[in-house]
Formats: structure tokens, sequence, C-alpha cells
């Protein structure tokens, strides 16, 4: 029996290869322009693609809310002389007789060390009772004691000095040179002094945050800000808790760029120029310049302003799209702000889809020739 040609095998094999081709989808990062662009509300979607321009950069150029409530701006400073709770005091009495209330025999002074302010804001000294501390200069229970012992003594002279004490003291934790508690001094009674004391901060000024706690109140700022604007170097009060942290923004990177992650920003106000750099930028083999696309949940006030419309109501899904290739491209991508959860994605070019189509096609007809040979060896 003889075998049956194969002179038809190439032609119908290469015929069924780019049927399989034009079937089958190709591999690819993601979607490609088409394809983003038919899930718009225009094409009966669920996002608005808009293109980038100077008033959308405007519209959509909203930065993180940071700063101190007027309580905290609006507090003096604690007075270097003030007694707090926890302090420690010296007193020293001299009596103006031999035989005084305090002094020992033979002596007419009589020094009381490290006497504790207690909780209460208290000290006790014999013969004067119990006296108010806190709250008060050195000077103010000079006077206290001094006339209650008047009544007991004749020209009573005291003198009362502030010793080290843990009083009035901060706690600083984070990103800090020497985390730790420390008192408020006369050097160190402002924000930016005790940032100091500790050593001052271990990350990136530029994207380091500073978080005062309170009572019940917080308040938070960029460190770059408090050195320039001087009223947010805020005067401490006893029990404040500083805490130094990194900013924890972060944005996703994916398509045809250098790198395909989620990436931190790493200034204050990030644009989507430095966001494309900062993963190596566009893939030079494979990147389409022209569809450079933002995806971002949209709060109501800026989706109104970027679309020019008040009846929608909550976030929305928006997808902004940049051209490099256009005049002012780069500019637009320079002046637009990236925002914490944004997914950055580069397009595919035409031309990669094109390449993977012949390269597809080349392949298979390179086995039709493989069997072809095969069966002509036969």
């Amino acid at each position: 029996m003889k075998s049956v040609p194969f002179r038809w095998a190439r032609p119908i094999a290469l015929l069924a290869a780019m049927a399989v081709v034009s079937s089958c989808g190709l591999p690819q990062v993601g979607p490609n322009k088409r394809q983003i662009f038919a899930g718009s509300v225009q094409k009966e979607g669920d996002a608005f693609v808009v293109a980038v321009n100077d008033r959308v950069t405007r519209a959509t150029a909203v930065a993180p809310a940071l700063g101190f409530s007027p309580g905290f701006i609006n507090a003096g400073q604690l007075g270097s002389d003030t007694i707090n709770p926890g302090d420690t005091l010296g007193l020293t009495i001299w009596e103006n007789v031999d035989d005084g209330l305090l002094a020992a025999q033979g002596a007419n002074a009589t020094v009381l060390e490290e006497v504790q302010v207690d909780g209460s804001g208290f000290i006790f000294v014999p013969y004067a009772g119990r006296i108010k501390a806190a709250g008060n200069s050195p000077e103010a229970i000079r006077r206290i004691i001094t006339n209650k012992l008047s009544e007991q003594t004749p020209d009573p002279q005291v003198q009362v000095r502030r010793l080290a004490g843990d009083g009035a003291t901060v706690s600083l934790v984070g990103s800090v040179g020497a985390q730790g508690v420390y008192a408020i001094e006369r050097p160190t009674r402002t924000l930016a002094t005790m940032l100091a004391r500790a050593g001052g901060v271990t990350i990136t000024p530029q994207i380091a945050q500073v978080t005062v706690l309170r009572g019940n109140q917080r308040g938070k700022i960029w460190l770059e800000d408090l050195y320039s604007h001087p009223e947010l170097d805020i005067a401490l009060r006893g029990g404040d808790r500083i805490l130094i942290e990194e900013d924890t923004r972060s944005f996703v990177a994916l398509g045809a760029t250098g790198a395909q992650q989620k990436v931190p920003f790493e200034t204050k106000n990030l644009s989507a120029l430095e966001g494309i750099a900062q993963v190596g930028g566009l893939n030079a083999g494979t990147a389409d310049p022209t569809g450079v696309f933002v995806f971002r949940n949209e709060p109501e006030a800026v989706v109104a302003q970027v679309l020019g419309r008040n009846d929608l109501q909550g976030a929305q899904r928006m997808v902004y799209v940049l051209d490099l290739t256009k005049p002012n491209g780069m500019f637009m991508a320079r002046d637009f702000v990236i925002r914490d959860g944004d997914t950055l994605y580069v397009t595919e070019a035409p031309f990669t889809q094109w390449s993977k189509v012949i390269s597809s096609i080349t392949g298979s007809a390179s086995s039709v020739n493989n069997l072809s040979s095969l069966a002509s060896s036969n």
C-alpha cells in the first residue's frame, strides 16, 4: 500500500497555525488601550476614562491634610520654673533665733533635700503643713512657706530650689535616635528641640511624619513642615506622646515598566513622572508612551470638578490617561499627582503585539518545516 503524499502538509499546517493564533489570545502584561477604553462609561462600562489636562491636574492635586489643631498651636510654653507633680524640690530654711522650730541645737538653718511633689501636686513642710506646689514657681512656694512659718518663728528665710525630676515628661518612640522618656526642661520646651534632644530622626526627612498625642487629642505633621512653618513647633505638655514614623503611602506599578511592584512614596508629593522614574521608567522595548493610565477610586467632590457634573453619588472609578508623546505630555505627567492606593499602568505598544503574532506564526511554520523534512526523509 502506497503512503499518502505530504506535499500539502506545509500549507495546511501553516493555515492551521494562523487560525490558532487568530482565535487564541496572545500573551500580554495586561489590557491594551482598546480594552481599557471598552470598559468606560461611554461604552456602558463602570469607569470614567479621562484624558489628563491642566484642569484635571488642578482638580486632582489633593494632598494629605496634615497639621495641628488650634488647641496644639495656641498652647503657651511651660514656664521653665513651673513645678509639676513628680518634681523634686530642695528647701533650706533659716530661723532668726538660736532655738528654732526646725534647726538642730546650735544651728539656725534646716536643709530639706529631695522633697517629692506628690501626684496631687502637694508637698509637706514641718510646721507649715501641706502646701500646693504644682503649678507654682519656686518663688511662689517660697512665699507660701515663709508666710506659714512666720506665724510661729520670727522672720524666717526660705530658699526653694527645683532639682532634677520627672514631673513634666514626654515619651518619644519610633524612628528617633534614642527612644525614651524625657523631661521638659528650659532647652526642650518645644517639639523641635525635644526631637533634637532625642537624637533627631533616623529616616529620610522627606517622608518622616510626626504624630503628637495629648490626652484625647491627636495631631500629625510632616517633619519638613516643622521647620518651614514655625507655628507648628508647638509647646509641649507633660504626658505628651510623640511618634516618628515613615510615610506609609504607596502605589502599584504594572505593565510595560522597568519593574512591576508595590512602590512606597519617596516624597511628600509624588507626580506621575516621578512615579514612572521610581520603577525604572518605561520599558524601551515594549511600552506605549501614549498609553500611561492611572486607576483610582475618586471621592465625589473631586469627581464633580473633573467631570463638571454633580449628579453622581459617592466615590467613582476613574481612569486617567497620559500621552507622553504630546507636546505638553511630559509637563502633564510632571504636574499630575499620584495618590495613595493608585495603580499606575503602562500599556504595551501595538508593535509588541504584532511581533508576538509574527513569532507565533514563524514558530508554527518552523514546526511545519520540521514535519515536512521528517516526512520527506521517510
